[in-house]
C-alpha cells in the first residue's frame, strides 16, 4: 500500500490551482510500533518545515471506531494541515532536509491517505 506521493502525483497536484491555499487530509494507519517513528516525523514537521513553508496543523487526533464505514476502514490517526498554496507544499516535499526526515513517516505507516481539499463555496 502506498504511503508517499510519487512525482506523477505531485505533478497532478500542482496542475490544479497551484497558488491557492490547500488543506491536506491525512488518514494514517500505523505499522506495528510505528507511532513513535511518526511522532519524530511530526515533531520535525511542526518545529521546522511547517514554519518554513507557512503551513499549520489545524487538527491532529486519534481515530476511533468508525460510525459509518465498511469493516476495517477505521484509521489510527487523522490530521488536517493547511498550506498557503499547493506550491508551498510542493517546495516543502522537495526540500532536501525534509526528505531526510520523511523516512520516519514512511517506516511508521502501513497505509495512508493524503488528500488535498478545497473549501466549498458558501453563500
Amino acid at each position: 500500500m502506498a504511503v508517499d506521493p510519487t512525482g506523477r502525483d505531485l505533478k497532478q497536484f500542482l496542475a490544479a490551482t497551484p497558488e491557492e491555499p490547500v488543506v491536506m487530509l491525512n488518514l494514517l494507519r500505523f505499522a506495528e510500533g510505528g507511532r513513535e517513528s511518526y511522532e519524530r516525523y511530526a515533531a520535525a514537521l511542526r518545529e521546522t518545515f511547517l514554519p518554513r513553508y507557512g503551513g499549520e496543523v489545524l487538527y491532529a487526533g486519534d481515530g476511533g471506531p468508525a460510525l459509518v464505514a465498511e469493516e476495517g476502514q477505521a484509521w489510527d490517526a487523522v490530521l488536517l494541515v493547511r498550506y498557503p498554496s499547493r506550491t508551498a507544499f510542493s517546495r516543502m516535499v522537495a526540500d532536501p532536509e525534509y526528505q531526510e526526515v520523511t523516512r520516519w513517516r514512511t517506516e511508521a505507516l502501513r497505509e495512508a491517505v493524503l488528500q488535498p481539499t478545497s473549501p466549498w463555496a458558501t453563500g
